[in-house]
Parts: structure tokens; sequence; C-alpha cells
């Protein structure tokens, strides 16, 4: 009833145009800053608009479920989280990457610690929110089950238990975007990147245009999630081997195990190599990032498997990006420029195995500083059958392989099932 209640209050849209709502209690940041107290929180809730100092809300793409509730009076407005007990199991500990305002632009370093660092703020009733969360867990993955049955993977009983099972930290990442830095890197004027956001999003945040003061957004995107196998603190040691696989969602094969792909394979056989790693004294990472269909979308996604197995010829791997393009107007809409971000989050400078065939992810994490020392394609045995029609497809686009990449020839010959099959 009281959300109810709050509704009447506010029945009245209020632009933030309009100059009392530009407030003198709004706190500064200042990006890069050494000391958290001077660099500022992220404030992004919506219970004392007067501190708010970033465009947008917590919860990334899961803010519409939020407005829904409060809309049917089931969440309370003024709720403000306890957050007793829910610090990191594990502190990633502050790095240089943390203090450069150009090398972390996409999420929030201090987001994890926010109840530590910037508790003045919370006592005083500033409603502060972690961006990052920090737990222990294990994994139960029947390939990983698999592999220990088939001896590439051993049970040591730190790393991996008697139950088959292996323990790992896992890091939560909501994106928390500094936009004077992102337009940098991308070499556009922050006006300008503001203005497209703005417009390509349906004028869903005015302050984007209004606003020019408030330099962080919270973009209503998914979040991105790290399972660290081993020492966390090994991360930033560069005498310790470290194996990566950066990944990409893939919803039909990462969940479900559609075999039309190649990405369950490959991500299930990095945490392999990752665990594997630890227990030779090293230290793996993988990271999750919500990029579903090429950044494109499952229904754009499956259009296109349709797209591909009906058209003259059936599904070809010499037609693969193009059936793409020809539904999407573009082969691939990702950009992998954030990507690095969250492994400078873990101060990471050098990366032993990377488990990734894509030039784009490579490329970015080399310009971003790290260094790359062994790229790992995914083993052909792993390889369904229909998705060689993906895997030659990317070798001939000119992806990392070990591999002889066919000919055009050879291409057309690599086909896929029927759609009806």
């Amino acid at each position: 009833m009281a959300n109810k209640d709050f509704m009447k209050r506010n029945s009245h849209v209020i632009l933030t145009s309009h100059s009392n709502q530009i407030f003198k209690e709004v706190v500064p940041i200042h990006w890069g800053e050494s000391d958290p107290h001077q660099r500022g929180p992220v404030i992004a809730t919506l219970s004392e608009k007067e501190n708010r100092n970033a465009i947008g809300s917590h919860g990334g793409s899961y803010t519409v479920y939020r407005a829904l509730s409060i809309a049917a009076g089931t969440f309370d407005v003024s709720h403000k989280p306890d957050l007793e007990n829910t610090e990191p199991t594990n502190i990633i500990k502050p790095g240089p990457s943390w203090f450069d305002p150009e090398k972390i632009v996409s999420l929030d370093p201090w987001g994890a610690h926010v109840s530590e660092v910037f508790k003045d703020y919370i006592d005083k009733k500033v409603n502060v929110q972690p961006t990052i969360a920090v737990t222990q867990a294990r994994l139960s993955i029947p390939e990983i089950h698999k592999s220990i049955d088939e001896g590439r993977l051993s049970i040591d009983g730190k790393v991996v238990f008697d139950t088959k099972d292996i323990k790992v930290t896992k890091v939560a990442i909501d994106p928390v975007w500094y936009l004077p830095s992102i337009a940098k890197r991308f070499n556009l004027e922050e006006g300008e990147l503001r203005r497209v956001l703005y417009q390509e999003t349906g004028g869903m945040f005015p302050e984007l245009v209004t606003r020019p003061d408030l330099k962080v957004l919270l973009p209503p995107i998914g979040s991105s999630t790290a399972y660290i196998f081993g020492d966390i603190n090994d991360l930033s040691n560069p005498d310790v081997e470290l194996t990566c696989r950066v990944h990409d969602e893939c919803n039909g094969s990462d969940v479900f195990g559609s075999d039309i792909c190649t990405c369950r394979p490959y991500l299930t056989y990095g945490i392999e190599d990752a665990a594997r790693t630890a227990q030779r004294g090293g230290v793996g990472i993988v990271i999750y990032f919500r990029k579903e269909g090429r950044a494109l979308g499952e229904v754009t996604k499956f259009l296109v498997y349709n797209a591909r197995k009906r058209q003259e010829g059936g599904d070809s791997a010499s037609t693969y990006f193009e059936r793409t393009e020809c539904v999407a107007g573009v082969q691939d809409a990702r950009f992998q420029e954030f990507m690095p971000d969250a492994l400078h989050y873990f101060n990471i400078k050098k990366i032993d195995n990377l488990h990734s065939m894509s030039n784009m992810k490579y490329d970015a994490i080399v310009k971003s500083g790290i260094e790359v020392k062994n790229r790992i394609s995914i083993p052909n045995e792993l390889i369904p059958e229909d998705a060689l029609v993906e895997m030659e497809a990317k070798k001939a686009a000119g992806y990392f392989t070990e591999d002889k990449v066919k000919s055009d020839a050879k291409l057309r010959k690599v086909q896929g099932r029927k759609l009806e099959e």
C-alpha cells in the first residue's frame, strides 16, 4: 500500500533538464583517483535523488523488473540493502590499473568494497550500493566429470574434489561506464557519444544530453562473471602461470547444449585447462560476458539459423557470415574494447595460455598492455559435427588456428544438417 501512495505523490514526471533537479548534494566523481574518498562513490540509487551522481540505476537489464515490482506494489521503493556479511570472500587488491582513468572505463574497481571504503557515506544514510560481488562456490559440470574419468584432470582435494566438483571463486561485475574515457577509447567526442547513446536507445536516458555534469552511466545491459581457479592474488603475479578463457554468452549451447556451435565445448575445455593450471601451481580465470548472439540477440541468432539451413545449397561454411549480415546488417555487432577492463580489474599483466581463436579479443587484450604468450584453439575432437560449418568459416575468415585453412571449393563442401533433421 505504501508503494501505491508513493506513486500517487510522484505521478508528475519531472525531466532532469529542470534546474531544480541539479542538487548541491551531488557527490563528485574523480575517476582514476587512487584514494577512494577522492574518487568518490558511484550513487545510482533513487531513494535520495539529491545524492545521485550517475545516469541510470542499479540492476542493469533487470531494472525494468524492479520498476514493474514497484508498480505492482510488491517492492518497497524506500528499501535500503542491509550489507552485513555480504563482504567479498576474497579481496581483490587495488593495483595500478585502478588508478588509470583510461585503463578501466566500463566497471567500478571499488564496486566490491563500498561497505568498507564508503562506510562514512553509508553511515550518513547515503544509499551507496555494490556493483561487484565476490563469493565461493563449486562447479559440477558433466564434461569435467568426463575429463576426470578419462585422466585429463585429476582429483587433488584442493582444486578438484572426490565429488569431481571444482572449487572456484566467483566475481559478478555490473557495468559502470565512465563516459569521458569510453569516448576517448572509441576516438569520439564525449558529446557525440552521449547523443548517439541517447538517440539509439529511444531517449531512454535524457540525462545523457541534459546533464553533462554526470559522467557515469549504469547501462541497462547484462553483467559479466569471472570464475577464478586457484589463488585469486596470483592473477596479478606475472611469475605465476595464468590460463584464461574470455567467453561471450551463448545460451543455446552454454546452457542447453545445442550442437550448431562450439561455444559450450570451448567453454568447458577452458574451465578444464584453468583448473589443471591451478593444480600445477598456477591460476586460471574464465570470464563470461553477456553478449548473446554476437551482441545481436537470440531472436536474430535463430533467424540466421533458419536462413542458413533453408538457403539454396544448404548450410555451408562458404556463406556462414553472409547470412548473418543479410539478416542483421552486420556480421558481428560485438566490440571487444571493454573486455580487457575485467582483466585489468584483477591487475593481470600477462596471460600464458589464452583460450580464444578470436583475433578481435586477442588484439584488444594486447592493445590494452597485457602480454599473451600462447593461444589455444579448441581441439578438433571437441567440435560437434554440425558446428564444423561455423568453425571452418571462422578459420577461413582469419581466426587463429594451427590447422590449414580450407580452400573456397572445400569450404563449400562443409555442410551442416538440414533444418528438419
